[in-house]
């Protein structure tokens, strides 16, 4: 019997992938939700959280897609009512909250699920596979995008908490951290921020790597043309790349089976292991993507660039 969920939070991406995803799982009966701008069709929705919590004692779970400002204390209230939680990424605005939230979670007996959907890309796990037992040289992330395109006049992401370039370049992360056999650590950093804008624009990274290889990543979120989320891996026994955010993987230049398209199959990954979750009585809370993204704002070099507008 598919269990009931609320989502909290409807804008752009629970639109496109939240929704359209439990809509198709056997796991899931999206059962309300609660936002202040957008609704849901054919279910009950709610404006504030406490509304939805007590109208509805059935509905177990939570999926949390709002701004990670806010999600903290919306997490805690249905923490607080015993309700297993789902966070999109990043998990909250700080590490510290997320601490917190684990430790509440672990307390009520409820599930916490921090989620990182670009590990769920179709190439991931055989990058992963292939690197394992290879001899790493050189290891470049390059992650460009339009702002305009993904997040249009969200002024939030450019707001304290927002992250700025960090919000599509923790996904980059979450792939590094999930693919390379040895720890890395942010070594030095150059952040771009708009004159006018609280959080960066762009990034450049260098990391420290245990074995002497050269880890960097290149971020730009006001890139115009095609959107590059690309990943490169130069070792002894060869090269290996991945396009599209995971999507598609290269070994040697030659295209492996099995690709599809960017996000294509990510979230409904993420469902079905909160499903597993749940069922297990387990949690799952992997800040690691994130532990970068706050050494690059403790350690990063901050270069003032143009005005940022619409």
């Amino acid at each position: 019997m598919a269990r009931k969920i609320a989502l909290v939070g409807v804008g752009k991406i629970a639109i496109d992938q939240h929704i359209p995803s439990l809509a198709k799982s056997d796991d899931w009966e999206l059962a309300a939700a609660v936002s202040r701008n957008h609704q849901v069709e054919g279910v009950p929705n709610y404006t504030h959280m406490t509304e939805m919590l007590e109208a509805h004692p059935e509905i177990g779970v939570v999926s949390l897609c709002m701004p990670p400002v806010p999600r903290f204390d919306i997490a805690r209230e249905a923490i607080a009512a015993g309700r297993h939680v789902m966070l999109e990424k990043p998990p909250g605005a700080t590490l510290s909250e997320v601490h917190t939230l684990e430790t509440l979670a672990r307390e009520a007996g409820v599930t916490l699920y921090a989620t990182w959907h670009s590990r769920k890309a179709a190439q991931v796990a055989a990058a992963k596979a292939w690197l394992a037992d290879k001899t790493l040289e050189r290891f470049t992330v390059t992650w460009k995008e339009d702002v305009r395109k993904w997040h249009p006049n969200q002024d939030w992401v450019f707001e304290p908490g927002g992250m700025g370039i960090f919000d599509p370049g923790i996904n980059a992360l979450s792939i590094v951290t999930e693919i390379l056999p040895d720890p890395i650590h942010l070594k030095e950093a150059v952040l771009k921020f708009p004159a006018n804008r609280d959080t960066p624009i762009a990034a450049d990274l260098e990391f420290y790597h245990p074995k002497a290889a050269v880890v960097s990543a290149q971020m730009d979120w006001d890139h115009s043309g095609a959107d590059v989320w690309d990943i490169e891996a130069v070792c002894n026994e060869g090269v290996l790349k991945l396009e599209k955010g995971g999507g598609v993987l290269l070994i040697d230049g030659v295209q492996q089976p099995g690709a599809i398209g960017q996000l294509d199959g990510e979230y409904p990954q993420l469902y079905a292991d909160m499903a597993a979750l749940v069922a297990s009585g387990r949690s799952e809370v992997d800040l690691r993507p994130m532990l970068h993204v706050s050494d690059a704002l403790t350690l990063g070099k901050r270069e003032m660039v143009a005005a940022f507008d619409w």
